[in-house]
């Protein structure tokens, strides 16, 4: 199955500071482009556009990046910003990558299947929702999947040595013993007080940035405070 090709336009960004409320009232998502041995470009893009490629692709996949209808970037999505209070996206890291280098990143896992255990009236337990791996950007995964149908009993369990990984394109690092799912017995139900709902909070990015990533998005954050 040939693999989908993601591609976003975006145009080159002069607005900064405070100053970016402005285009984010016209429907634009400011963003900063960086990478190793790359000059950041503060660019800005269709907030409808990149919002629903974010929701569909995460930051583990490859994204082509039209710069003023001329330019062709290759990037990773990084540390996404919302507002506080509404939840919208505000602001995003677009990290630029040589096509020739592997990189790692964390890839969704993506559970499918029907587990027999389940249907018998045990609980279904996922420990980790993603992994580590190492690969040339273009080969990066959108996701892997993970097939619940090998829990039919109580005593089975899905780690990471278990996922079916094509490994001649993909390494993973993340230890092969690392517990993915399995089911336990259902607990008895108990009376749970009532939690106040806590105010939205920024969405931290994945736990996967380099210090060059920090340090670009600590910039990208002082220019475009609100």
């Amino acid at each position: 199955m040939t693999k989908e090709k993601h591609q976003v336009k975006a145009t080159t960004r002069t607005v900064v500071g405070r100053k970016v409320k402005k285009i984010r009232k016209d429907g634009l998502l400011p963003a900063t482009v960086y990478g190793k041995a790359f000059d950041s470009l503060s660019i800005q893009f269709n907030l409808a556009e990149v919002e629903k490629l974010f929701s569909d692709i995460g930051e583990s996949t490859l994204v082509e990046v039209v710069l003023d209808e001329k330019e062709k970037l290759p990037v990773l999505f990084r540390n996404p910003q919302y507002h506080p209070i509404i939840g919208d996206l505000i602001h995003i890291d677009c990290y630029k990558v040589n096509l020739k280098e592997k990189i790692s990143t964390m890839v969704p896992l993506e559970f499918v299947g029907e587990s027999q255990s389940v249907k018998d009236g045990n609980t279904l337990v996922t420990v980790t929702d993603e992994i580590e791996i190492e690969a040339l950007p273009a080969d990066l995964p959108e996701n892997i999947e993970v097939d619940l149908s090998v829990l039919d009993n109580l005593e089975a369990t899905i780690t990471v040595a278990d996922l079916k990984i094509d490994t001649s394109v993909l390494t993973v690092l993340t230890d092969a013993e690392q517990l993915i799912a399995k089911t336990e017995e259902p607990r008895a139900e108990e009376e749970v007080a009532p939690v106040e709902e806590a105010a939205p909070v920024d969405v931290p990015a994945m736990n996967q940035k380099t210090e060059e990533e920090k340090a670009a998005a600590e910039k990208a954050k002082a220019e475009d405070k609100e």
